[in-house]
């Protein structure tokens, strides 16, 4: 969490919520690839970009315990840095909490092993660890689920499959690319994979899928009845077996339920139900990000098709055409929700369309503090509109295949630790060398 604390009827404190410690985008093949865990997890320490500390740059490290209209309860207090109480209130907030990922790759969930995270980063590179050596003692992998993460980890469903679209399919290549021995099955409910996007994306991930020796069984939908409080049945071997809908068994050591990530929207929901959709779990936004309360036209939801999507694209260039936008007037003005968190028009959740909506959200957090102390006439907010649908999946530690907007294509050149350094910068931290990301 990072803000300012104001002290003066002038200054304004803003408050922005989710900042994790770690880099989630690396984080599921950090848990299948050993010795780069320790790139994941960035420390804060520079991240306002500043050499020296500033007193109206804070970066609190602490739980949120309760949102209000006009402060946020943390689990500790900091009087060191003028915070005496647990109360810290503000004049705006972003909210960009994002989503968790399912087990076993939700840090902050309930762990199975040894180790539980609290948020450190001794903590997190155990856990991770822990993870590495689960898959590497399991002869054999059924990874069920088939948006981008089953196909690498997970990561997107509808609304988490619809927002599973990136990393699902990615899991299952990485095991089989770091451990080609063992026998690794992915199971889909659909006869396509992705299917939002083009079919070519998905002629791409099934010749990588057969080329790896990934047995892929497509059109399935896994029996929930064949699991019992999240675990399977045990044959004679030892295996976990569980069944499909059209009575298929399939055995294996190691079960990988990859069901999408949830949106972390229970702090808004609980100060103000109407502002978070109760089908999707997101939070409703203007197009400002501004938080509303008012049920936005279905034909808006993060749900659309990517083909309806790049129509919207492609008829904005003609104003005339463009499709009318059915927006609100916020219910909380001073309050703005990025990321995964938001429903956020139709983008699709990924990190280039978060960081486009921080930077939004801020500058109309500066608008608006100008044009309350402003004699003139107050400035317009910016609106937010997606850009073209974009992904890219992984399909083994080097290769990936990409679709932006209408195309598509494909890489042989990646790098197995997904470049994290090139991240790190963003937080301050120069990165020379794997040693510089120890830290």
């Amino acid at each position: 969490m990072g803000g300012g604390v104001s002290s003066t009827k002038g200054t304004k404190t803003v408050v922005v919520l989710g900042a994790a410690y770690g880099d989630v985008y690396v984080m599921p093949r950090y848990a299948v690839l050993p010795g780069h865990e320790y790139k994941a997890f960035i420390p804060y320490t520079k991240v306002f970009l500043t050499e020296s500390p500033k007193p109206e740059h804070i970066h609190l490290e602490a739980e949120v315990t309760e949102l209000r209209p006009n402060s946020v309860t943390l689990s500790r207090s900091f009087p060191e840095l003028g915070i005496p109480t647990t109360t810290l209130a503000f004049d705006y907030v972003i909210y960009a909490l994002g989503s968790h990922l399912p087990p076993p790759l939700d840090l902050w969930g309930p762990s199975t092993g040894k180790t539980q995270y609290h948020g450190q980063k001794a903590e997190g590179c155990q856990w991770f660890q822990e993870k590495q050596q689960m898959v590497k003692d399991a002869p054999s992998v059924l990874v069920v689920g088939g948006g981008a993460l089953g196909i690498r980890m997970f990561k997107f469903s509808p609304a988490m499959f619809r927002r599973m679209v990136t990393r699902f399919l990615e899991f299952a290549t990485d095991i089989k690319s770091v451990y080609p021995e063992k026998s690794v099955t992915l199971l889909h409910s659909r006869q396509r994979l992705l299917p939002r996007f083009d079919e070519k994306m998905h002629d791409e991930i099934r010749s990588a899928c057969e080329k790896l020796e990934i047995e892929l069984i497509l059109g399935e939908r896994l029996d929930l009845d064949s699991i019992e409080d999240g675990s399977a049945k045990v044959n004679a071997a030892g295996q976990k077996v569980v069944r499909t809908v059209a009575g298929r068994e399939i055995a294996a050591d190691l079960l990988l339920l990859c069901t999408g990530q949830a949106p972390n929207t229970g702090f808004l929901k609980a100060m103000d139900p109407a502002t978070v959709d109760a089908a999707t779990g997101l939070i409703r936004v203007c197009k400002t990000l501004q938080v509303s309360a008012t049920p936005r036209a279905a034909a808006h939801s993060p749900a659309v098709s990517i083909t309806a999507a790049l129509a919207d694209v492609s008829l904005a260039a003609d104003a005339s055409l463009a499709p009318k936008a059915e927006d609100s007037a916020p219910a909380y003005p001073h309050i703005f929700a990025i990321g995964d968190a938001a429903d956020a028009w139709g983008a699709i959740p990924a990190g280039h369309n978060a960081y486009a909506q921080g930077e939004l959200a801020a500058k109309n957090i500066v608008r608006l503090i100008k044009n309350s102390t402003a004699d003139g006439e107050a400035q317009a907010l910016q609106e937010y509109t997606p850009g073209p649908p974009a992904i890219k999946v992984s399909l083994g530690l080097t290769n990936a295949v990409y679709q932006v907007g209408p195309n598509i294509g494909f890489k042989t050149d990646g790098e197995p630790d997904l470049q994290a350094a090139l991240i790190w910068p963003y937080f301050g931290i120069k990165v020379e060398s794997d040693e510089d990301m120890r830290l």
